[in-house]
């Protein structure tokens, strides 16, 4: 019991938006999540985090897998409605696939928390401020390019523009940047997938044809990884060079910093407290609490090779989460700019 106690107070801090009674109230039994690609170290990360908070409040937890596939997502969110879970967690495949599960879950009184992306009807969603972390790490971006880069800032942007989150993010980076030079410049904005080796091809052809950046942004930590790897494959030195990726989402970014010398900013977005949040607010709808629409996790820009350090812990293959650090990042309160903005 001491230890218990213990825990939920060094993790106080993790719910600036939740009320003492998350913890205090009635606690759900069972709660099931329905994840979008569970083989992805993100969601990998968010389970952790679902895992930890679900186990300090005694809640059964079941994790099932979508990979990828809206119509696999939606049997296995109605087989956990017809087994009476408490509350349904899900991160959605894709919003319009998703949108019968929120009207057939009100329609049932069963409590649904989205994780990640926003569905029409939706009760509440746990999820960063897309924009906000783009705008910070660009800040942190042009402190670095006026030490070190000359004040120079000519950027590769390997983007996604398939996705409103992302768009919003490579926005908020060049926005940030801006307010330290203002004569910054987008030089290529490429379609890189989300992906590693959609990221290394597409790079690559754009370096082929200018060269002349010194930043290299990513909208996630395979974009950013694969624009360093296609400026190294071209056989350029990494002084002058300065990498921004976008995540934390797991181990990748850890190493790159540890070994690239160009990697030194990381806009970290912790799936582990993601995680954490949406248990906490599965709690609150499973009491009839008012929560808000968007629930913010918070974000925060890794300076240096060291800056992990602060938030993580690794062995071997294994990295550990330090959970005072993490939960006294305070979220923002509002976004700063929406997919409603774009």
């Amino acid at each position: 019991m001491t230890k218990f106690l213990a825990t939920l107070l060094a993790t106080s801090a993790a719910v600036a938006v939740m009320s003492a009674s998350a913890i205090a109230a009635e606690m759900p039994k069972k709660i099931g999540y329905v994840t979008n690609y569970a083989t992805h170290e993100w969601y990998q990360n968010v389970i952790k985090g679902m895992q930890d908070r679900a186990q300090q409040l005694g809640i059964e937890l079941e994790v099932r897998d979508a990979n990828l596939d809206v119509n696999k997502q939606v049997s296995a969110a109605e087989d956990f409605m017809s087994r009476g879970v408490d509350v349904l967690i899900i991160t959605p495949v894709n919003e319009e696939g998703v949108v019968p599960l929120v009207r057939r879950a009100k329609e049932e009184g069963l409590p649904l928390v989205l994780e990640g992306n926003p569905v029409k009807g939706m009760t509440t969603m746990v999820a960063i401020c897309d924009y906000d972390t783009g705008y910070h790490a660009g800040v942190e971006a042009g402190k670095y390019a006026k030490g070190h880069l000359g004040g120079v800032a000519k950027v590769m942007n390997v983007g996604l523009p398939l996705l409103s989150a992302t768009v919003l993010r490579s926005n908020g980076f060049m926005d940030g940047l801006k307010t330290e030079i203002p004569d910054a410049t987008m030089v290529h904005d490429l379609d890189g997938g989300g992906n590693p080796d959609r990221a290394l091809e597409i790079s690559a052809a754009a370096l082929a044809q200018n060269s002349d950046i010194n930043i290299i942004y990513g909208i996630n930590d395979s974009s950013s990884q694969g624009g360093l790897q296609a400026w190294k494959a071209s056989g350029r030195s990494q002084d002058g060079l300065l990498v921004v990726g976008t995540g934390g989402e797991g181990l990748g970014f850890i190493n790159m910093m540890n070994t690239e010398p160009s990697y030194q900013i990381e806009a970290a977005m912790f799936p582990e407290k993601v995680g954490f949040t949406a248990i906490d607010a599965a709690v609150k709808l499973f009491n009839d609490e008012e929560v808000p629409q968007h629930i913010v996790s918070p974000t925060t820009p890794m300076i240096g090779s060291d800056g992990w350090k602060q938030y993580y812990s690794v062995d071997g293959t294994t990295r550990t989460i330090n959970w005072d650090a993490v939960n006294a990042v305070q979220p923002a309160e509002q976004c700063m700019k929406t997919a409603a903005d774009l």
